[in-house]
């Protein structure tokens, strides 16, 4: 979707503070944060993925809260979608009257275990490939307003096909638990200057690795 969350290509929006020292967690509730979106998703009931409601987030707001307060939206809002708590649970920190008491969703151990795993998304199926290396291709000029890993800035740029990485889960419609939708995933090479226009050093490329659905034949 367009977004304030989709920045890249975006100008004034201010330098990039650097810490030479910066710990992994500013606090303990960050860190807090993490182990239990970690958690979370390790139960393998969330019917949403971790993006979507950060994508969601109205755009004043998502500049103005850090980044594990965007990790806490995410964790709230997926188990809401996904029927595992309510708001009106959320709000008053309760359970609802006569809800069902649950067992521990994950040992510590088995959260650790699904923190260090990522399940993975390469799938070993024949589906034809719509471009081959060296094909001319244009980057869809489209605008959803669901999940997409398409930039915003390369839209409507037309690159070549350098490598066909094989076949990989569509996040786009995984993210919200409608189907893997395995396709192709293509590094494209796009020159620097129809990117960023003349500024841009002639020599220079900029490579993206997109679905076939992001692709059209130029």
């Amino acid at each position: 979707m367009n977004g304030i969350h989709d920045m890249g290509g975006m100008q004034d929006m201010g330098a990039i503070r650097y810490e030479n020292t910066e710990p992994v967690f500013h606090a303990a509730w960050e860190g807090r944060i993490y182990a239990m979106s970690n958690a979370v998703q390790g139960t393998g009931k969330l019917k949403l993925g971790l993006r979507p409601p950060m994508e969601n987030i109205p755009p004043l707001e998502y500049l103005r809260i850090s980044y594990y307060e965007k990790f806490y939206v995410s964790i709230t809002e997926r188990l809401i979608a996904s029927g595992l708590l309510t708001r009106a649970e959320l709000e008053r920190g309760t359970p609802e009257s006569g809800s069902e008491k649950s067992d521990l969703a994950l040992s510590p151990s088995a959260a650790v275990a699904a923190m260090m795993k990522n399940p993975p998304t390469r799938r070993d199926l024949p589906v034809p490939a719509r471009f081959q290396a060296g094909a001319l291709v244009r980057a869809r000029n489209f605008h959803p307003i669901t999940h997409t890993r398409l930039p915003r800035y390369i839209r409507g740029k037309s690159g070549k096909i350098v490598r066909d990485h094989g076949v990989f889960v569509f996040s786009d419609t995984s993210v919200y638990s409608q189907g893997e939708k395995p396709q192709h995933i293509y590094s494209v090479r796009f020159a620097a200057r129809e990117v960023w226009g003349e500024q841009a050093a002639s020599q220079d490329s900029v490579y993206l690795d997109l679905f076939d659905d992001y692709l059209e034949t130029v």
